[in-house]
């Protein structure tokens, strides 16, 4: 019975400094300097714990398993929250083929989203090119408004820091 409890321990404990590694990182991306700091403390305890448990039993492979398995899941889990707590800021620019986007452009505005269009050239001739700056965690609610009305947009999106000047909200309807 005190071999599962340590194949567990290995496997939690690994589960967990993979973890709080992809939340450092992107603390880190962020500048969010004291966070990752903190994250990372803690993180690299737990792996020095998992590592030595792995290491002082290196003549039973299972612990090895426990430690890469942990590591997988860890990986899965990290990614997961990250994409929960959505933390961060975007720039989207989406791409329109119509020549009147009123319709979409009074809709993204209704729902807090600062506007700005741009008059591109494309292959077929103009287009309106509208940049927003939105929370990370809004881009799915940004995606539906463009493509209930225009199923034809084409949006990128980047990553954007720091932030200043301009309009900026977040969404709250």
């Amino acid at each position: 019975m005190s071999f599962l409890i340590g194949y567990l321990l290995i496997f939690l404990a690994r589960v967990a400094d993979v973890t709080l590694a992809t939340i450092r990182t992107l603390m880190v991306v962020q500048g969010r300097k004291t966070q990752a700091a903190i994250i990372g403390f803690f993180e690299s305890g737990i792996y020095v714990v998992a590592l030595g448990k792995v290491v002082n039993g290196l003549d039973n492979p299972l612990n090895l398993l426990a430690y890469c398995l942990g590591f997988a899941t860890g990986n899965y889990v990290g990614i997961t929250i990250e994409n929960m707590i959505a933390l961060g800021n975007l720039s989207a620019q989406i791409i329109l083929k119509t020549s009147d986007n009123t319709e979409l452009i009074n809709a993204l505005r209704e729902n807090g989203f600062g506007v700005t269009i741009i008059e591109g050239k494309g292959i077929e001739g103009p287009k309106d090119v509208i940049y927003v700056a939105l929370n990370r965690k809004d881009l799915k609610k940004l995606k539906k408004i463009v493509y209930d009305i225009n199923k034809d947009a084409f949006i990128t999106v980047n990553s954007i820091n720091p932030i200043s000047g301009g309009y900026f909200a977040s969404v709250k309807k």
